[in-house]
């Protein structure tokens, strides 16, 4: 979809006195052809391309693995950080291979792909066929310029019994507040995945004095977005890690802006149709980057982002998408008690139709662990306020009559060893679930553990001021810091393993990282131990 296509759209909208969301779907997804210019390209293909320089400085990464295949990705661009990445207007011709050893000797799947303008010269390759819970190698090439060799992996079959996954997460990267040394540990973990649970970029404008400086203005135009991710991805230790292994991925606000909940913004006089049509262009530039299947290709604002990943029947991963169907929030997003608002069942964070299908999900799981990947924190935790002690209305609290309901599903249908990952909010917690954790007479239903950020906020620490208060006041809140870093988890049969990793400077490069504290859930007996 292109920005002049959404500009005009409005402009009608504004003159005609206003338009329906309805409408404004309708005509949008229209505009969205995007399934199938990857594959149907029309006019000239550049089949031998020449470069004046590298067309891999993005990097490469793989994504969404099966028991059979993986998405391999890259985008190709001389000069990143330029519109239209120093590329000509054309589809062009990619290379791929898969192979069974580092050296590419033993190659067991290959084919060619268009890297089209009209999805920002990106790629995305479903390879499959290839053998359960094998690691592999993939690179790629353009005319004569060979991609990086990097390394993914498959999952175990449907009906294997794994004994082990390990796996880091992490959220929250603000390239002008701090670097991604978090991923340079990360990469020496001999991990089976990575899941990013949002904030991938910031959209806000530069601004002085930082680590480092954002370039260009605050995020609008579907080049704005390219721009800014490409920045991103242009970092070393990220690529590094997205050469690892493979990764999971959603989204959070940032990948379009602050606080934006639905249709709404978070900025007062910002209407509907201003906000889906930046919303467009976010999810379009989101979908170029990551390494996504064919079922998120965006149609216009609206993206199908909720999925699953198995990892045989150790674990099931449940990827959420809190931002995209929730109402706005209550209370003018203002922290507040559980009130009438806060508590109307009317209000929802997932929204019909991934509510139903996550509710589905988790009847037809046959894992031992259930794992809900998403962003924004579950425990209703009160946080000491002008006002006394109060909610984040934009955490599920306030959405607390949908927060119990999923609760209560998970106690009432038994279902096996819930846990939760979050992130968002740039501290490390581990909280205890209940159905209303107002009432910490009642049993422990689930875990989450929230994740801090890898720099969103600069140098944190580990003393977190009125924690003793917090816990006072928050029974189920087993552990609390606001250092930087990733939670890595160790994952068997009958034993959660959680260690939250934190990097104490990350104003400077090399900066060592530590495991400042480890908790465990045994299966089949809800509630975090510390280690």
């Amino acid at each position: 979809m292109s920005d002049l296509d959404l500009t005009a759209l409005h402009e009608f909208a504004r003159r005609e006195g206003g338009l329906s969301r309805r409408t404004f779907l309708a005509y949008s997804t229209t505009l969205a052809a995007l399934p199938w210019l990857a594959e149907r390209s029309e006019g000239a293909v550049m089949r031998r391309a020449t470069f004046a320089g590298n067309p891999f400085r993005l990097g490469v990464a793989s994504g969404d693995p099966t028991s059979t295949g993986v998405v391999l990705w890259t985008r190709l661009a001389t000069e990143p950080l330029i519109p239209g990445g120093g590329l000509p207007p054309e589809a062009i011709e990619v290379q791929w291979e898969i192979a069974d050893d580092e050296a590419m000797t033993k190659v067991v799947r290959r084919g060619t792909a268009l890297a089209t303008p009209q999805l920002g010269h990106s790629v995305h390759v479903e390879a499959d066929g290839l053998k359960p819970d094998r690691w592999y190698w993939y690179r790629f090439r353009a005319g004569d310029v060979e991609s990086p060799t990097a390394r993914t992996r498959t999952m175990p079959a449907p009906a294997a019994q794994p004994d082990r996954l390990r796996f880091a997460f992490a959220s929250c990267q603000h390239y002008e507040t701090g670097l991604f040394t978090a991923y340079e540990h990360m990469v020496k973990d001999d991990l089976d995945l990575i899941l990013h649970l949002g904030d991938y970029i910031y959209e806000d404008e530069g601004k002085p004095d930082k680590v480092r400086i954002h370039l260009g203005k605050e995020c609008e135009s579907l080049d704005d977005y390219r721009l800014r991710y490409a920045q991103y991805k242009s970092d070393p230790l990220l690529q590094a890690a997205h050469a690892r292994c493979p990764w999971l991925v959603t989204w959070d606000d940032h990948e379009v802006d602050n606080n934006y909940a639905g249709s709404a913004s978070a900025i007062k006089g910002v209407d509907s149709l201003a906000l889906l049509a930046r919303r467009a262009n976010a999810y379009q530039a989101y979908y170029e980057t990551m390494p996504l299947r064919r079922p998120s290709i965006p149609r216009g604002p609206r993206m199908r982002l909720y999925r699953k990943a198995s990892f045989g029947r150790l674990a099931e991963l449940l990827i959420l998408d809190t931002r995209q169907f929730r109402s706005d929030q209550a209370n003018g997003d203002k922290p507040a008690d559980l009130n009438d608002e806060a508590l109307d069942p009317k209000r929802t964070m997932l929204g019909q139709r991934q509510a139903g299908w996550l509710q589905s999900s988790l009847l037809t799981s046959t894992a031992t662990w259930n794992v809900l990947a998403q962003q924004v924190m579950m425990a209703l935790v009160k946080r000491k306020r002008e006002a006394g002690m109060l909610y984040s209305m934009d955490q599920w609290a306030g959405y607390a009559a949908e927060r119990i309901k999923l609760v209560k599903f998970l106690a009432e249908r038994r279902v096996p060893n819930p846990i939760v990952l979050t992130g968002d909010i740039h501290s490390n917690w581990v909280n205890d679930l209940r159905v209303d954790d107002r009432m910490p007479e009642t049993p422990v239903v689930a875990t989450e553990f929230v994740g801090t950020s890898i720099s969103s906020g600069g140098n944190g620490t580990s003393a977190s001021k009125g924690l003793e208060q917090l816990r006072s006041e928050n029974p189920g809140v087993r552990y609390h810091d606001a250092q930087r870093g990733y939670v890595r988890c160790t994952v068997t049969p009958g034993i959660w393993r959680t260690d939250l990793v934190e990097v104490e400077d990350i104003s400077r490069p090399g900066a060592p990282a530590v495991e400042r504290a480890s908790f465990i859930v045994e299966a089949g007996k809800p509630g975090a131990q510390a280690t």
